[in-house]
């Protein structure tokens, strides 16, 4: 008779182990990070953040260090930046900046012309499978200053979108102190120009060599703040409706975790609307989106640090992480 108990103890030893390694990632995910991240990034220091501008520029010189210091590759071999440009007319045309390359030839051309030198900041973590891959993103710019504001002057943008940005960068240090290899190469990354039009996501695809094979994306834009006071737990969770599975995740993982969330599921069919999801979904990548709706402090001044929900941060934070390590292992959803 063939022994048949070896290979169930080694499958039993790779699932626990699997599982121990998801945990011990998923412990260092904390409210003192969070902190530590949007407290820089929403200070008064990198002036709102704007595309193109010192703020945005020094924002970006700064999550390059971070991943450096965690020790995240730099997908670009030997640098962390996805340099790009992005062309408008003159603004009296009040025409929005382009990263396709026929509007850049087009506006190039005119007498007058606007022009944006910006940057992605990517990283990675390879898989196993070198040919697929997953990506988690966040944008990082915001509106930046004006001058001739009475008080308050800076667009400090902690919830839009330093809260995302934190999460991105907690997730990416969660995978490498699980110390587990994940199946399929996760990019992480911060998009500049959102703002503007989605510009840094955008160009990404437009230009990404392997586009065809990411097999899913999880976006987050301002996951810092309640919509509603009374219900301090609520987050909006949108998926793509042909993928039932990712709302099924979300559901088991708050029973399993006790996750402190009461999502709102909204899948739908293409999700290309609101924030950098759209250059994903466009493109028929899966997406998954954490979203906590608006408030008044929306793409104002008042948009501070001292103002965000921490418990809910984190704890979409942890999800997320759930659902990016689905999606870099699970090899069919």
């Amino acid at each position: 008779m063939k022994n048949t108990i070896f290979p169930f103890l080694l499958f039993i030893s790779i699932s626990l182990f699997s599982q121990s390694t998801k945990e011990k990632g998923f412990e260092t995910i904390n409210k003192e990070s969070a902190k530590a991240y949007i407290g820089f990034l929403a200070s008064d220091a990198v002036e709102g953040r704007e595309a193109g501008r010192h703020g945005g520029r020094v924002a970006g010189e700064y999550l390059k260090s971070v991943l450096q210091d965690m020790g995240l590759k730099p997908l670009n071999e030997d640098s962390y930046f996805q340099p790009f440009e992005a062309y408008s007319p003159e603004r009296q045309k009040r025409v929005r900046f382009s990263v396709h390359p026929d509007s850049i030839q087009k506006y190039s051309q005119l007498p007058a012309h606007r022009k944006l030198e910006l940057r992605n900041v990517l990283g990675y973590i390879e898989g196993e499978n070198k040919n697929e891959y997953v990506v988690m993103g966040a944008h990082y710019d915001h509106l930046g200053m004006d001058e001739v504001l009475d008080g308050d002057k800076i667009y400090n943008g902690a919830d839009d979108n330093a809260s995302g940005v934190s999460a991105v960068l907690q997730i990416a240090k969660a995978f490498l102190a699980s110390g587990e290899k994940p199946e399929r190469t996760i990019i992480f990354a911060l998009w500049d120009g959102e703002e503007l039009g989605l510009l840094g996501s955008e160009y990404f695809m437009q230009t990404c060599p392997f586009a065809s094979d990411i097999k899913g994306y999880v976006n987050f834009d301002m996951i810092g703040r309640n919509n509603d006071e009374q219900k301090p737990k609520y987050v909006v969770y949108f998926y793509t409706e042909a993928h039932p599975q990712f709302g099924e995740w979300l559901k088991s993982d708050i029973k399993t975790y006790g996750l402190g969330l009461e999502p709102n599921y909204r899948p739908w069919d293409k999700p290309i609307g609101g924030s950098d999801n759209a250059s994903f979904a466009k493109r028929d990548v899966p997406v998954i989106w954490y979203h906590t709706d608006g408030h008044p402090d929306y793409h104002q001044p008042s948009d501070l640090a001292d103002k965000i929900n921490w418990d809910k941060l984190v704890e979409i934070t942890k999800a997320a992480y759930l659902n990016l390590w689905n999606l870099a292992n699970l090899k069919t959803y």
